[in-house]
């Protein structure tokens, strides 16, 4: 089973992927925050613990306090992060925000609304 890490300050959005989880009974295992902070900690202390990270950590792109690409920049200077596998998502699919997620360390980007089993298989 996949561990997925989805951060969106929309609750709708989180919303949406649980319940795209369920119904199509997606052998994911979706943890959702919807504060990069709150993510950022449990991450920490997963890590911390001794326990695996996430299969992936998914960030949406635009959020009022910190941009993803703010959470993004932190882990990739985190050494003990630097394998985690990161998309970055958003509503646009502006070329210029494609290539700055890129940019800032994300190894994929994916347009809103995400499909959580796509990104999960190997």
């Amino acid at each position: 089973m996949a561990a997925v890490f989805y951060v969106d300050d929309s609750r709708d959005d989180l919303f949406y992927a649980e319940y795209i989880c369920r119904k199509q009974q997606a052998d994911i295992d979706l943890t959702c925050f919807s504060t990069s902070q709150a993510a950022f900690e449990a991450l920490r202390t997963r890590q911390a613990e001794g326990l695996a990270l996430p299969d992936l950590l998914i960030v949406d792109l635009y959020m009022p306090l910190d941009s993803g690409l703010v959470l993004v920049a932190r882990l990739r200077s985190d050494r003990h992060f630097a394998s985690l596998r990161i998309a970055v998502c958003s509503g646009s699919d502006a070329e210029a925000d494609r290539e700055r997620a890129l940019a800032s360390g994300a190894d994929l980007y994916v347009e809103k609304p995400i499909s959580l089993s796509a990104l999960t298989q190997d």
